[in-house]
């Protein structure tokens, strides 16, 4: 390629992203802890006595990343993508399928990961022995590095519904590079 036609690239790109070849994100999700479901975090089972009711798997970090992409590419958010219909093809679907999707959709705007922060919220299970497992498994459905995704955990030191062990939260935040 030419300088000329480099310029060219670089100047439409320069555009098309309002003038930064990086957008940021942020994502937050919750949902509530119930007996008799499994719990999922991060795309992995982790043993627990309750799990995180929802339509999908409720997998909260997986649904927090998904926001945080979407809204990076300005593309609304995973309700919007993967509408929470009873007897659609999204009901008890696991939320690896659902993160996966998302990275196609980035892509499709010319958009790809460069990496992942987010942090859980919860009083029980402690979730940092399952981290690097977590990592491992986001990294592998996004095709990326895992030391591209940041997962820290943290208590509300026994503060609201999260303190009360009636639920568990996630947020994240992603960097996504035009391509």
């Amino acid at each position: 390629m030419d300088k000329q036609s480099q310029q060219n690239v670089a100047s439409e790109t320069t555009r098309s992203t309002g003038g930064c070849p990086f957008r940021v994100g942020m994502g937050y999700d919750v949902h509530r802890l119930v007996e008799g479901r499994e719990l999922w975090l991060g795309g992995i089972r982790i043993e627990h006595s309750m799990g995180l009711l929802g339509h999908s798997d409720a997998d909260v970090l997986l649904h927090a990343i998904c926001d945080a992409m979407l809204g990076a590419a300005n593309m609304r958010d995973i309700g919007y993508h993967f509408p929470p219909k009873a007897g659609n093809e999204f009901e008890n679907i696991d939320s690896k399928i659902l993160l996966r999707r998302t990275n196609e959709l980035i892509q499709q705007k010319g958009y790809r990961l460069g990496n992942i922060d987010a942090t859980i919220c919860a009083e029980r299970p402690k979730i940092n022995p399952h981290v690097p497992e977590m990592q491992a498994c986001i990294a592998d459905v996004l095709g990326t590095d895992p030391d591209n995704v940041s997962i820290k955990a943290t208590t509300t030191e026994r503060l609201g519904f999260t303190g009360r062990e009636e639920g568990i939260s996630a947020y994240a935040v992603v960097l996504l590079n035009h391509t």
